[in-house]
């Protein structure tokens, strides 16, 4: 008998709708895991077309009564839950991982928690390892180093953790992201090119499923991991602030496809309205200078980072996003 078949994982998934969330529990059913799901309306996410794949189960990430029932004898919990619209913040991304934190102490589980740069403020730029100082400038990115605090300070306790940081994120499930929401419109052929950033000045993005995959090969290495062991992913760099630009440019078919600056000046004004807003004129200064972090570390543990070419990943995001005819092209993490 297959050994694999009598000793199927199991792991909780917070956040399964959102675009880091979701594509980590496509990833873990893949390689062969049980997945649990938790939302407020479970039923309605059940009967959704392809979401039965997963046991989805009524709870609240809020209440940790919910958490821990659904944590039950799982090996993994994946922390991917935010508060929507990024309101309220401050009041509940730190109760939401002492939850996941009670979860995991109960069961022995390890967490999985998607890391951001924010972490870091500009005094640790332009080059990050995961042993930069973390002395943020954002009220988000504070409450982001207090929330990797804990999971330091639950490691004490026996809770095993695993932080995987990366750049800004895009993919076809990605969800809301800078490319998605700046980048290019959902839902229509590119007519230009909006970049928050300037040409010559370099930036890191990853690809959404190199991340998954890159996260879901670590877990494969649990003998490996430290009790809290943080990555860093190297992903994709884009130099001159151009490639990804170009990227779209090819993919759409246009080389001279115009390119506007986005306007930051508009954000002051409309933040007290839009909280959205807000957030992202407090993360301008990850645009004005080069953010490029070393997976070094990562590379000693999986050899080589799983990688996707830019073009392919760029035509996989763009049909994700409506933006051009699907062409049915398989979009693998490759090395």
């Amino acid at each position: 008998m297959n050994n694999a078949l009598t000793t199927q994982k199991t792991a909780l998934v917070l956040g399964a709708t959102g675009g880091i969330g979701g594509e980590m529990a496509r990833k873990l059913q893949a390689r062969g895991w049980s997945v649990r799901a938790l939302h407020r309306n479970a039923g309605h996410m059940a009967a959704r077309p392809g979401m039965d794949r997963f046991n989805w189960i009524q709870g609240d990430a809020m209440q940790r009564a919910d958490v821990v029932a659904a944590a039950r004898d799982v090996d993994l919990i994946v922390h991917a839950v935010n508060p929507p619209g990024y309101q309220r913040w401050a009041e509940l991304v730190l109760p939401m991982i002492d939850n996941s934190i009670a979860a995991a102490q109960d069961f022995g589980a390890r967490i999985l928690l998607p890391g951001t740069i924010y972490n870091y403020g500009p005094d640790a730029l332009p080059h990050l390892s995961e042993d930069s100082p973390q002395r943020p400038v954002t009220r988000k990115g504070a409450i982001r180093v207090e929330l990797e605090r804990r999971l330091q300070a639950a490691s004490g306790d026996g809770v095993r953790s695993l932080v995987v940081r990366a750049g800004d994120f895009f993919g076809p499930q990605a969800g809301s992201n800078w490319f998605s929401q700046c980048l290019v419109k959902p839902g229509k052929m590119p007519a230009s090119i909006t970049n928050p950033g300037k040409q010559g000045l370099g930036h890191q993005w990853t690809y959404l499923p190199d991340l998954a995959e890159t996260m879901m090969r670590l877990l494969e290495r649990e003998a490996a991991l430290d009790r809290f062991a943080t990555f860093h992913m190297h992903g994709h760099w884009d130099a001159d602030g151009m490639q990804m630009i170009n990227a779209i440019r090819r993919a759409v078919g246009n080389l001279s496809l115009p390119v506007r600056g986005f306007p930051w000046w508009l954000l002051a004004p409309a933040s007290p309205f839009v909280p959205l807003f807000k957030e992202m004129k407090e993360m301008r200064y990850l645009w004005q200078q080069p953010v490029q972090m070393s997976n070094q570390r990562l590379r000693q543990v999986l050899g080589e980072e799983p990688h996707t070419p830019l073009d392919q990943a760029v035509r996989a995001t763009l049909e994700g996003l409506g933006c051009l005819p699907a062409s049915n092209l398989h979009n693998p993490a490759m090395v």
